[in-house]
């Protein structure tokens, strides 16, 4: 069992930075890839960014590449998504998902099996 607390959000003038953290309980923390989805009411959860059980491999969706960088720290089981350069298109209610032990892929919601209850992102212009 593997619970996920998501917090950081809030409201940003675009061209600003957050940063959301993600505290995990439970024993298999750095034996799952994380990841973050975001999602705008009555759209799909959107892939963000995800980050492998070492934190040695992080992947990104094309839409954030090169401004949000995901980041972990297995000691403090904790995993971390810094946005910069928001804009208003980022906002969203974003997740921290864990990734089941028996899945392989990254980006697909399917194969996460714990999140957390999200936490609203809102980047003003």
């Amino acid at each position: 069992q593997v619970q996920l607390v998501e917090s950081g959000g809030g409201l940003v003038q675009a061209g600003g930075s957050l940063r959301l953290s993600c505290a995990a309980s439970g024993r298999t923390f750095s034996s799952r890839a994380m990841g973050w989805f975001r999602q705008l009411p009555g759209k799909e959860r959107e892939f963000v960014a995800a980050i492998s059980g070492s934190g040695g491999n992080t992947y990104y969706g094309d839409s954030v590449k090169g401004r949000f960088t995901i980041a972990r720290d297995n000691a403090k089981n904790t995993v971390y998504l810094q946005m910069l350069s928001l804009r208003p298109e980022d906002t969203a209610v974003y997740y921290c998902a864990a990734r089941a032990l028996y899945r392989s892929r990254l980006n697909s919601v399917d194969d996460y099996d714990y999140w957390g209850q999200g936490t609203q992102v809102t980047v003003s212009s």
